[in-house]
């Protein structure tokens, strides 16, 4: 039988007030508090700190706090990835960034989703995994919502509202994002 934690990650309906699931948000939240607090600069000890939190990361993983997350650990980087500040990852399951990614301030990754039914919302939550492929820019304002792909080489506009995929070299704006003209042809 799956724990409340193996459910999480799997995309499945779990018990978020999970004894376990619940103590890796608070050592999450410990660490951010460390990073956007105590070591607001990026330095050394900052770092450090990030690798603690995002341990599934590339090298050049460069945060500007303030910096939110729910886990870290499900958070995966390529190389040369970059957080401007103040972004939010909400990392129920996977979320997989590829190397040379580029979010603006305030961008939003969602994996967290809930059951449409209310009775049913009372209780569980669930996930859906996201996915950015390399050399992409994301801008600022912008929410990736629970089970995208966003291709390579994509650039999506300030305060975008990223519903579905969005395929290789594309650049998606709008709310709903939609992919406007093709890139690097």
């Amino acid at each position: 039988m799956k724990t409340e934690k193996q459910k999480m990650i799997a995309g499945e309906h779990y018990l978020g007030g999970d004894p376990e699931i619940v103590k890796d948000r608070r050592r999450a939240k410990n660490l951010m508090h460390r990073l956007n607090v105590t070591e607001y600069r990026v330095t050394k000890k900052a770092r450090e700190i990030i690798k603690e939190l995002i341990p599934n990361s590339g090298a050049n993983l460069y945060i500007e706090p303030p910096f939110f997350c729910d886990y870290g650990y499900n958070i995966s980087c390529g190389e040369n990835v970059y957080f401007n500040v103040n972004c939010v990852v909400l990392d129920c399951t996977t979320v997989t960034i590829g190397s040379n990614v580029f979010f603006a301030p305030n961008v939003q990754l969602y994996t967290a989703t809930h059951p449409l039914e209310a009775e049913l919302r009372k209780t569980v939550e669930s996930a859906l995994p996201i996915t950015i492929g390399d050399d992409c820019w994301i801008g600022g304002n912008s929410v990736i919502c629970p089970g995208v792909t966003i291709g390579r080489g994509c650039v999506i506009g300030a305060g975008s509202v990223v519903t579905k995929d969005i395929p290789d070299n594309s650049l998606a704006v709008g709310n709903p994002a939609k992919v406007i003209r093709k890139l690097n042809q």
